[in-house]
């Protein structure tokens, strides 16, 4: 099988250059700039607020951890840094790109050329293999079935599945398809990662194991990351964790108690 260098996988340019794309030409703001986020559900029996006038700032690099409790919003929040989900109002500028203007071809576009993205359960596609999982985003975006293997088979490496190239999801453990997932998430080089409890159903060993990998993956290709988790203890290892409840974000007074000296 061919192999190629990792940098030289990565043709595309890492920023948004279609024309279709609405974007603010600021070069100095945040790679995450959220102002007066608002997000309401309708239901039968009434609206349901998720966010009240949130803001929220990330800068290049930063490694951001989300806490709170469960139904507060946290994925939410992070579907629609994503493009997954609209606000109900307010500004979201993601990659330089309002996210909250762009139609479904745009966002799909948008997540597929800046956004990684893990979850909590991996979504590997059970009848393919491990490198091919990793192959789609290349695939869906057109690039040669070859090449875009061979680019796969280079991530497998990275994450430490050199030998696990034509298993089947279903022959893996839950930290191997976890690193899968987190290979398929990288693999179009994005600029931006999103996870949403990415260790979540991982006991505690491999949860530790898993969240070394995120963290030597952000460092080494210089990624800016924001990570929604439970676990305090992980959370604490990154540059910032924020508390999200009651509609806002906060520092989290809990881990900074723990890092106090």
């Amino acid at each position: 099988m061919t192999e190629l260098p990792l940098a030289a996988a990565y043709q595309a340019p890492r920023s948004l250059r279609d024309p279709e794309l609405r974007t603010e030409p600021r070069v100095a703001d945040p790679i995450i700039r959220v102002e007066k986020l608002e997000k309401t559900y309708h239901a039968a029996r009434g609206p349901l607020t998720l966010f009240r006038n949130l803001d929220l700032e990330v800068e290049p690099g930063e490694m951001v951890a989300i806490v709170g409790q469960s139904g507060a919003g946290k994925s939410t929040l992070l579907h629609i840094l994503g493009a997954l989900d609209a606000p109900s109002a307010g500004t979201v500028y993601c990659a330089s790109t309002n996210v909250a203007e762009l139609n479904s071809r745009e966002a799909a576009a948008f997540r597929n050329r800046v956004i990684g993205y893990v979850w909590q359960f991996h979504y590997l596609l059970p009848e393919f293999t491990a490198q091919e999982n990793v192959a789609m985003p290349l695939l869906a975006r057109g690039q040669a079935r070859k090449e875009a293997l061979a680019v796969a088979a280079n991530w497998l490496r990275e994450v430490g599945l050199e030998d696990r190239c034509e298993h089947r999801p279903g022959e893996l453990s839950g930290g191997e398809q976890q690193r899968v997932a987190l290979a398929r998430a990288l693999v179009n080089n994005p600029r931006l990662l999103l996870a949403d409890e990415p260790t979540g159903d991982l006991d505690e060993t491999t949860s530790g194991q898993v969240f070394d990998l995120l963290q030597r993956l952000h460092a080494s290709y210089h990624l800016t990351s924001v990570v929604v988790t439970h676990n305090m203890d992980l959370a604490a290892r990154c540059t910032r964790v924020l508390r999200l409840e009651s509609g806002r974000l906060s520092i989290s007074a809990t881990v900074a108690k723990r890092n106090q000296p």
